[in-house]
């Protein structure tokens, strides 16, 4: 059984937020968007990024956040990343969560994201939340040519 966490939120992200979105981009990920790729996200109509918060001592924490575009009647995930201290207990789960109740809420049809073939962590929770792999893209990440699988959930 998870940890989960006695109080948490969910929030738009703002540009104070940049350096502790990017402390977890940097955590999270071999190879990380850049500090201007995440400012220039904040700054586009059609993009979104919504942090996940705990309440803890010193206050509000950020533990997850996700990255997504609305584009017609579709939300496409960007980027979705977990505090490492704090992964399995549910931040990316409602970060998630978050991101398709505003898909619905805009009407969007669908929702995808593309995820490593080698992140089974990811592949697993995208797949609880109702996702199902449709194809993929062979060579997509950059930094080791690794596969992207093409996942999809109806909305």
């Amino acid at each position: 059984m998870r940890d989960l966490a006695p109080e948490s939120r969910i929030r738009k992200m703002v540009l104070a937020d940049l350096p502790a979105v990017m402390a977890i981009e940097h955590q999270a990920f071999s190879n990380p968007w850049s500090t201007d790729m995440v400012r220039k996200e904040l700054q586009q109509d059609w993009s979104t990024v919504l942090l996940c918060e705990e309440s803890g001592p010193s206050g509000w924490q950020i533990r997850a956040f996700a990255i997504f575009w609305l584009v017609a009647d579709e939300v496409h995930v960007l980027n979705v990343a977990t505090d490492g201290a704090v992964r399995r207990r549910g931040f990316g789960r409602q970060v998630m969560d978050a991101v398709l109740a505003t898909g619905r809420a805009q009407k969007c049809r669908m929702a995808t994201l593309e995820v490593r073939r080698s992140n089974e962590a990811a592949k697993s929770l995208y797949v609880s939340l109702g996702f199902r792999a449709v194809g993929m893209r062979p060579s997509y990440y950059q930094d080791n040519k690794e596969d992207a699988v093409i996942m999809i959930l109806d909305l």
